[in-house]
């Protein structure tokens, strides 16, 4: 996961093993991977936060990313979320585009939130959407 996420992330900083071995020793937290893809979530209580979604510039634009957001959003349902949030680089046309095509809808602004050494900061813009009622298991 830490190869993929390095291939795919400057900015944010990629994540570590230990950094995805520490969230995935946590409660609430998934992964889910497919081909050259994933998806780290984690639900809490009624609410479901996508931490990461990676798909190997190789293998973009090819419906990948879009899988496997659909996936992270059954899962979230399944396990009791009512709405889905997300953070994304403001910068990030191609998953903003994503983002919107999926409901997600801009409901805040962490100014100046991805870092990297030696790069400018970005804007993180906050994203959520409402998961349907019908789908969730409790």
């Amino acid at each position: 996961m830490a190869a993929l996420h390095a291939a795919c992330f400057l900015r944010p900083p990629p994540w570590s093993e230990a950094d995805f071995a520490g969230l995935l020793t946590q409660p609430g937290v998934f992964a889910l991977t497919e081909g050259m893809g994933l998806a780290l979530g984690r639900v809490v209580a009624d609410e479901a936060e996508l931490l990461t979604l990676a798909v190997d510039p190789a293998a973009r634009r090819q419906g990948l990313g879009a899988r496997l957001l659909d996936r992270f959003l059954d899962q979230a349902a399944a396990r009791g979320a009512a709405t889905a949030f997300l953070e994304v680089a403001a910068d990030n046309a191609p998953a903003l585009a994503l983002y919107a095509r999926a409901g997600f809808a801009t409901v805040g602004r962490r100014r100046g939130y991805c870092r990297a050494p030696g790069m400018a900061a970005v804007d993180a813009l906050v994203m959520a959407r409402p998961l349907p009622a019908t789908v969730r298991e409790v």
